[in-house]
């Protein structure tokens, strides 16, 4: 009797290996479509809290959506006009820059061949190519330049979804027997997504604000792209501030000299500091982290399936896949292996308690 069973076992794991490489295929030659319906989602996320706020504050659904997506348009206007000629002039200057790193790194390593280190049988310039970062942020804005074309269905989309989700829970309620069991699982996990989504871009805003404030304090070239870089990668916890660093780092060592560099690195370290280790575990709580790993391989695997996207969504979309295993009792122990070196204690609460005093907005 045990054979079979075993057999049985192995052919389940067989099948379900088996459709997940048919759904990563699908999505993978979906990303086109994928990668704008992501990110309205992503948006909607975010915009959700302040349209229920509004409703809640006895405006219309409608004029409350009004409200939020003219907020929407505000600021991505106000971010192409002030980041738009940024980015075009570094795209413009790029090639001086990879130019003039090549000429810096190789006189470093004449120097060191100067010191008496052999590197003629390494092929240092290959592996020390510092152009290799700025050639990285350039794929990147590129990456989310493409993105931006399809800004007016990714804002339509966003409408949408906001609408729908006005009226859901209440199609919930009708369509389901017993819906306060049923929904108590469901409203738990948007709750927690909503509240990580919005926390997480009020400290990435406060990141991409004190970096972009920094580098304009020191007279480093482009303040609010790197600003806006050091916004976007915050949402990649470590390895996105290394990613978001080192192009800024290897500017301000061309255009001001080694002590400006190590200023901008200074500031990036305390900045990041502040924010990653000391006011996020304190607003969002250490639950709500994942480990270095799980960070750097969900990186590698969104980057390759949705491309830069991709890497910026990576980490909000393995956390909703943390919260969504966290809210069920058979598979909480895979989110606390996808979660931090130090698991929470059992019965502490991932988020922070409703309890505590709210600030209104």
């Amino acid at each position: 009797m045990k054979e079979p069973t075993t057999q049985g076992g192995i052919l389940r794991i067989l099948l379900t290996a088996a459709a997940v490489v048919v759904v990563l295929a699908g999505m993978k030659a979906a990303a086109p479509i994928l990668v704008p319906f992501l990110l309205s989602g992503f948006i909607a996320t975010i915009c959700a809290p302040p349209l229920f706020w509004l409703e809640r504050k006895g405006l219309p659904t409608l004029l409350a959506l009004m409200l939020v997506i003219g907020g929407i348009v505000i600021l991505a206007l106000m971010t192409a006009t002030l980041a738009g000629s940024s980015i075009n002039e570094f795209y413009r200057d790029l090639p001086l820059y990879e130019a003039r790193l090549r000429e810096e790194t190789a006189g470093l390593l004449a120097w060191l061949e100067s010191k008496g280190f052999d590197l003629h049988s390494l092929p240092l310039e290959q592996i020390l190519d510092p152009g290799a970062a700025m050639k990285l942020v350039g794929s990147m804005l590129s990456g989310l330049g493409g993105v931006l074309t399809d800004a007016f269905m990714i804002l339509l989309t966003v409408v949408f979804i906001l609408l729908e989700a006005s009226s859901f829970p209440r199609k919930l309620h009708a369509a389901l027997r017993d819906p306060s069991s049923s929904l108590e699982h469901f409203e738990q996990f948007v709750h927690n997504i909503q509240r990580y989504m919005s926390l997480k871009t009020w400290t990435s805003l406060a990141t991409g604000v004190a970096v972009g404030t920094w580098l304009a304090l020191l007279g480093v070239e482009y303040p609010l792209l790197w600003g806006l870089l050091a916004f976007l990668l915050n949402y990649v916890p470590n390895i996105g501030s290394i990613i978001a660093a080192v192009p800024a780092i290897l500017l301000a060592f061309i255009q001001l000299g080694f002590g400006s560099a190590l200023a901008t690195a200074v500031g990036y370290l305390v900045i990041n500091i502040v924010i990653g280790s000391i006011i996020e575990p304190r607003i969002m709580g250490r639950g709500m982290g994942l480990s270095t790993l799980v960070v750097f391989l969900s990186l590698l695997f969104w980057g390759w399936m949705l491309g830069p996207v991709g890497m910026v969504l990576s980490v909000p979309l393995t956390m909703i896949l943390k919260i969504a295993l966290e809210s069920r009792d058979d598979t909480r122990w895979f989110a606390v292996l996808l979660g931090p070196e130090t698991p929470p204690e059992k019965g502490r609460k991932q988020i922070p308690d409703e309890s505590a005093p709210h600030h209104p907005g």
